[in-house]
């Protein structure tokens, strides 16, 4: 199967839109399609959220915008990505970090065997070498509790210190565009909220913008502009973050707030009332 976009274009004409998907689909082995045409854009220095059970298709869509699909036998078969006017459909994750596009992965995944100071160096590999020391001490400074651990091996920090190494270390290639997979999956509440508070913070003092995959729908919406809410490889629903927060829908299957007060998941899940945005 083959993408209907070129690989590589001429930037397009200064626009607002860093990130735009149009009718994207994608493919796993050749058979099995997680993706169905999906349609999104992230404003140039916005925070955009992309909600969703498990199995939506959130992390393929990463995946297809940084270029790892590869790694795991997916394609863009169908539709565009482009960023910035280049077209990112068969773009290899390297070519991808070099635009300015930068993934935190799921799961964290720093590389256990290595120091902080190793992992944040590996982050800087398309850096010039000079100026990897003030990059370090840049990120630092929105790490501050890596500082203290620049020699322990990566594998012996605290879940929460690592999800701040792996980002901090996506930082070091100076991201215009970061994408966050999950980066509340397995934490404390109190170590989320500081993560959450560092996200902010990049976006507001460094102007990176950020497409944040979150299944903790009530942070996402409180840190984000714009939202879309995925089901079944689609596109089911978006707007204005403040808007979504106060839809029934949104309420009740992603906050867990209903008309008739609060439910336990386990509640919803059962009364399994259709969406009305799938009607």
């Amino acid at each position: 199967m083959t993408s209907v976009a070129p690989a590589e274009a001429q930037p397009a004409a200064s626009t607002d839109v860093h990130l735009a998907l149009h009718n994207v689909q994608v493919v796993y082995d050749n058979v099995i399609l997680a993706v169905k045409g999906l349609s999104l854009e992230v404003p140039r220095g916005d925070i955009v959220t992309l909600l969703g059970a498990n199995g939506a298709g959130k992390s393929t869509t990463l995946k297809a915008i940084s270029g790892l699909l590869r790694t795991e036998k997916g394609e863009v078969t169908n539709g565009t990505i482009t960023f910035e006017g280049h077209h990112l459909e068969r773009q290899a994750s390297g070519r991808s970090v070099r635009l300015g596009i930068s993934q935190v992965m799921e799961g964290r995944r720093v590389f256990a065997h290595l120091s902080v100071t190793d992992n944040l160096v590996a982050g800087a590999h398309t850096q010039k070498a000079a100026g990897i020391k003030d990059d370090i001490a840049r990120v630092l400074e929105y790490f501050p509790h890596l500082g203290e651990r620049m020699r322990t091996k990566a594998g012996y920090l605290s879940g929460g210190e690592q999800q701040m190494l792996a980002i901090a270390r996506a930082l070091m290639a100076h991201p215009r565009l970061l994408l966050l997979d999950e980066p509340s999956l397995g934490l404390a509440p109190l170590v989320v909220a500081e993560i959450f508070e560092i996200v902010r913070r990049l976006n507001e003092d460094e102007g990176v913008t950020i497409l944040l995959v979150e299944q903790n729908a009530n942070l996402a919406l409180e840190l984000a502009s714009h939202g879309y809410v995925m089901e079944d490889g689609r596109v089911v629903l978006d707007g204005p973050a403040a808007v979504l927060k106060e839809n029934d829908d949104i309420r009740e299957f992603y906050l867990g707030i209903s008309t008739a007060g609060r439910k336990s998941y386990r509640d919803v899940k059962h009364y399994k009332r259709r969406k009305r945005w799938l009607s």
